[in-house]
């Protein structure tokens, strides 16, 4: 652990009804004693996990501000270390001045999510949990910050050391068949191991086939939607953002831009594009509305192609099927109040008496699972880390397997299944290097 004792601002810039200057290190007490009196302007015998009011001094006897502070004693704090806190009035003038005169008084500013990586080396955290907390703090919806806590609670981690104590007990079982082949010992066919391989191998995929949904939980779903001028899209993408974001009117091309809005859809965060009519037009604004329309459409993780019911399909109609051939599509059947009669195939719903909602939200949901019954207990891969990881492990799972159907030497696939067990080892922090680490903990914002 360090010996340095680091302070940050923990709280958002901006007006605040409370703002928190963090310590932690085996300085904190003393240079909380330093700036942090009565309101009498006593000195204070703190005790740990008491809460004392008083005021935040300078060198100079300045009243800085009124302010709330607390110590707690090593090891039972977030970090493992010795951790003071300063509660004083939001606003960013303040909290500066606070963390400006606790830098003169000993400590040093921290780094990004230094707090945490001090939580880790202490072993209050592995990497994975650690990881969890950035996703906590940008968790968009609710769905998002369940997944979060469970893998902060260590749900990743356990599933993951499971796996590698599978992998660690065939490489003990791999070292005494190569080492006392003599020994009257349980002798490891190539057919149990290969078995034993496989099968880990599949609990590999199970898990990396969760990272699609993980990636949308963590970043969002980008959904475009599409279709010729005046078919619904803006009176939709007003459905699900529950307000009247988009402008709607009976007057075709209306939208002539592409509006983007984010909103939660049975817990998935998603970006909703309303896109301006994808046709031909000679009107220079409306054209590159409609380009950035296509654009829109190339980079959607999902579409929802809106066609008009109540009319039979034209020219446009028929470009837009083409275009949505192997992509992602849902398609809307809009206007059936006013009854059907076109024959493609698609959700039947209606704008304007908001019917088929549901149905929408079904595929959408459908579509993030993959299709999957998931229960509430399933571990769900989010970061990008993870499942590259977890690819590489398999791979080198594949290729143990391969040799073992070879007939290759024990101690050939001992490389590969140590490979699995090392590459494992580094999602949970066991066995990544210090790079790893640094840059990870360097996406966390100041004072986590």
């Amino acid at each position: 652990m360090e010996n340095t004792t680091i302070a940050a601002i923990s709280t958002a810039y901006g007006e605040a009804g409370i703002g928190i200057v963090r310590m932690s290190g085996p300085g904190s007490l003393d240079v909380l004693e330093k700036v942090f009196f009565s309101k009498k302007g006593e000195k204070i015998a703190f005790e740990p996990r008491h809460m004392y009011y008083g005021v935040v001094k300078d060198e100079e006897g300045r009243v800085i501000d009124e302010a709330l502070a607390v110590y707690m004693k090593a090891p039972y704090t977030y970090t493992g270390e010795d951790v003071a806190e300063i509660q004083c009035h939001g606003g960013n003038i303040s909290v500066r001045n606070i963390l400006s005169l606790l830098l003169r008084s000993g400590a040093v500013l921290a780094e990004r999510g230094e707090f945490t990586k001090r939580a880790f080396l202490s072993g209050k955290l592995d990497l994975s949990q650690a990881e969890a907390v950035i996703d906590l703090i940008k968790a968009r919806t609710g769905k998002s910050y369940d997944t979060a806590v469970g893998q902060l609670e260590g749900s990743l981690s356990r599933k993951i050391r499971d796996i590698r104590k599978e992998l660690l007990d065939l490489l003990v079982s791999i070292t005494v068949n190569m080492d006392y082949p003599d020994e009257d010992i349980e002798e490891l066919t190539y057919e149990t191991f290969g078995n034993s391989v496989s099968q880990i191998n599949d609990e590999l995929s199970k898990l990396s086939a969760t990272s699609g949904e993980g990636r949308i939980l963590r970043e969002g779903l980008k959904v475009a939607i599409v279709g010729k001028p005046n078919v619904g899209k803006s009176s939709l993408m007003n459905i699900f953002l529950k307000e009247n974001r988009s402008i709607v009117t009976d007057v075709p091309g209306t939208t002539r831009d592409t509006i983007e809005e984010s909103a939660s859809v049975r817990g998935i965060p998603i970006s909703f594009i309303d896109t301006a009519g994808i046709h031909d037009s000679e009107d220079l604004v409306e054209s590159m509305g409609i380009e950035r329309s296509r654009e829109a459409f190339n980079r959607a993780d999902l579409l929802i192609l809106v066609l008009d019911g109540s009319s039979e399909l034209t020219k446009e109609d028929e470009e837009l099927i083409s275009m949505s051939r192997g992509r992602n599509c849902i398609t809307l059947l809009n206007k059936a109040d006013k009854g059907l009669v076109i024959k493609e195939k698609g959700i039947e719903v209606s704008m304007l008496e908001e019917t088929g909602i549901d149905l929408i939200e079904d595929e959408i949901e459908r579509f993030v699972n993959s299709g999957r019954l998931r229960r509430e207990d399933d571990v769900i891969v989010t970061s990008v880390r993870h499942a590259e990881l977890l690819r590489r492990a398999s791979e080198e799972l594949k290729e143990a397997s391969a040799m073992i159907e070879a007939g290759e030497a024990m101690d050939f696939i001992e490389v590969n299944v140590k490979s699995a067990f090392d590459l494992l080892g580094e999602i949970t922090g066991e066995t990544a290097s210090d790079e790893v680490i640094d840059e990870v903990f360097s996406r966390f914002c100041l004072g986590k």
